[in-house]
């Protein structure tokens, strides 16, 4: 059997492009992207993306040269996800919330050759030139510099132009019967995405065209998407290219809706418009759909499914949200991991639980996705696996076909992620009985107080608990005695009136007395990543100057002081169900 032929017949590489040639051919005529007052279906969008492809090879661009483009969650931007590899050149979408200088450097590691500006973003845009220009040596500037095409308003275009080149009019230019050449090597570069840098400075991560195909039917299968949804781009296009529903939504033969912002009306309307029925976002979107005002809250006809990740939700917040009419689904990944990576797949027998148990459970980060051949939580140094108990941590390690090819131009960094066949994520977390994954920190997060590892994502979900808490974060701060103790940084609701004695002792009624932040510090907006995570790096350079106050003998109520670790042994007996 081993002799028998590999050929064109049996054989053909895998890539998410098919995913838009079926649609275009099954799903001709369904809506296939809406954006206010535009509406395509699957054939044109199939068209224009040949078209693109089309013009961006007579501007010369060839097999893995970089094209960058900095827009929002806009048509031009989700073409680019298919036409710009047709053309054999690697996607870069750049974070829409990164500044001049750093947007600068992504345009000079990557060697861009082509930069798409959305009309929005020009001046911000041409900053990053300026500096790219002013960091290339003279002789080299010229010829090293992107050739930029702008993108205008497809709907009421502005005029606002940065050169010649505008994106429709280079549409229009193309040739639509463009055939693509064939992906010979399913291995080669589909994409170029930067890290979001809340550990470290940005690095430059490359999917595979085979990773990001078997992410993408990972996802949906694993989300159970059906046939024809109505997805909401609530999740920015340049966050793992939306991890990966860009090509998914092509997959299921749905309709994409396109918003510029995140605000509540916006994603309120667009959901009781357009019939809604699957959207993705970070948990602080959910904040967002909360505390929207009357007047911008529309009731859901239809339950909405929500894929969540980028941050652990805190069960309250969970349970909040889903009180609304939205079903949450949580995930976990990260760039490298080409999105998410583990999916809190639900169990029937898990519907009998009561809402406060169902949240405890949804708030883990699950079992790994069809695609991912292992995941394991080792101990770094021996890699012996920890105990299946829920209590034993270690750091959270996966293999797999949907793991990054690599970092660009960084073999030392690549070396250091993948180590004895498997790629290290830096975040630290324990396996509980069923075999679910649950993240307590990223590695760098851990608290040592006293000689005890505090989780600062336990002592985060004890505060969102507290209702009015929107937002929060949990670094080490200098203890004298203890060594590290925690700090928390918190932003509170609008007009709410407690203050750090309530938040402490709220706390000390919620875990165990060790755990309690130290100090509370009150701030307007927590500091975070251009994808919205919290810049825990920032937050622990402020805690470092700060002192922890001295120490008062105390004695909480004692029906109180277990309640915490009542809570940890419910999840453990429910996992073990």
């Amino acid at each position: 059997m081993d002799k028998l032929p590999k050929c064109e017949a049996n054989y053909v590489a895998l890539s998410p492009l098919t995913f838009l040639k079926r649609a275009a051919a099954v799903y001709s005529n369904r809506a296939s992207v809406i954006h206010r007052g535009i509406r395509f279906t699957w054939r044109q969008t199939y068209e224009r993306c040949c078209r693109l492809a089309s013009a961006l090879n007579s501007l010369n661009i060839v097999h893995n040269d970089v094209v960058s483009v900095l827009a929002p969650n806009i048509p031009a931007l989700y073409e680019m996800h298919f036409a710009v590899p047709m053309a054999g050149a690697v996607l870069n979408a750049i974070n829409t919330r990164l500044d001049a200088k750093t947007i600068a450097t992504i345009l000079k590691h990557s060697e861009a050759k082509i930069f798409f500006i959305d009309y929005e973003f020009v001046q911000v845009a041409r900053d990053a030139l300026r500096l790219l220009m002013a960091s290339l040596p003279p002789a080299e500037a010229a010829a090293s510099m992107p050739l930029v095409v702008v993108i205008d308003d497809i709907d009421s275009p502005t005029g606002i132009r940065l050169g010649e080149l505008e994106y429709e009019t280079l549409v229009s230019q193309g040739n639509p019967r463009f055939v693509p050449e064939e992906i010979a090597d399913e291995l080669s570069p589909i994409a170029l995405n930067y890290t979001s840098g809340t550990t470290s400075a940005p690095k430059g991560v490359v999917y595979s065209h085979r990773g990001a195909y078997l992410s993408t039917l990972s996802l949906i299968l694993g989300w159970g998407m059906q046939t024809e949804p109505v997805y909401l781009w609530s999740l920015p296009m340049f966050h793992c290219n939306g991890w990966t529903f860009t090509w998914g939504v092509a997959a299921r033969g749905g309709t994409n809706v396109c918003i510029r912002s995140t605000t509540a009306a916006e994603m309120y309307d667009a959901i009781y418009t357009h019939g809604v029925t699957h959207m993705c976002c970070a948990p602080i979107v959910f904040n967002i759909l909360l505390d929207a005002k009357p007047h911008e809250r529309r009731r859901l006809s239809a339950p909405v499914e929500i894929l969540t990740g980028g941050a652990p939700p805190p069960a309250a917040l969970l349970e909040r949200i889903e009180s609304l009419g939205f079903h949450v689904v949580h995930a976990y990944g990260l760039t490298e991991a080409t999105g998410p990576a583990l999916v809190c797949e639900w169990q029937k027998k898990w519907d009998r639980f009561s809402g406060e148990e169902k949240a405890a459970l949804k708030a883990r980060q699950g079992i790994s996705i069809l695609t991912l051949a292992d995941v394991d939580v080792k101990d770094p140094t021996t890699m012996k696996s920890v105990a299946r108990d829920g209590n034993e941590m270690g750091e959270i390690v996966l293999r797999g076909s949907s793991i990054m090819k690599g970092y660009l131009k960084d073999e030392k960094a690549t070396a250091e992620a993948f180590r004895d066949g498997w790629f290290f994520t830096g975040d630290v977390g324990v396996i509980h009985p069923d075999g679910y994954v649950e993240i307590k920190d990223r590695s760098k997060d851990v608290i040592i107080s006293g000689g005890e590892n505090i989780s600062s994502v336990e002592v985060e979900g004890a505060l969102y608990k507290h209702l009015d808490v929107v937002e929060a974060a949990v670094v080490a701060m200098p203890h004298p005695k203890w060594g590290e103790s925690p700090c928390a940084f918190v932003k509170l609701r609008d007009s709410a009136a407690a203050d750090e004695a309530e938040i402490i002792q709220h706390c000390r009624n919620n875990m165990p007395h060790f755990m309690v932040p130290k100090l509370v510090k009150f701030m307007d907006e927590l500091p975070k990543t251009a994808t919205g995570k919290i810049q825990k790096f920032q937050l622990r350079a402020m805690a470092k100057t700060l002192v922890a106050p001295a120490e008062k003998r105390r004695s909480p109520p004692q029906s109180k002081r277990h309640d915490h670790r009542h809570n940890q042994e419910q999840v453990l007996a429910l996992s073990r169900l």
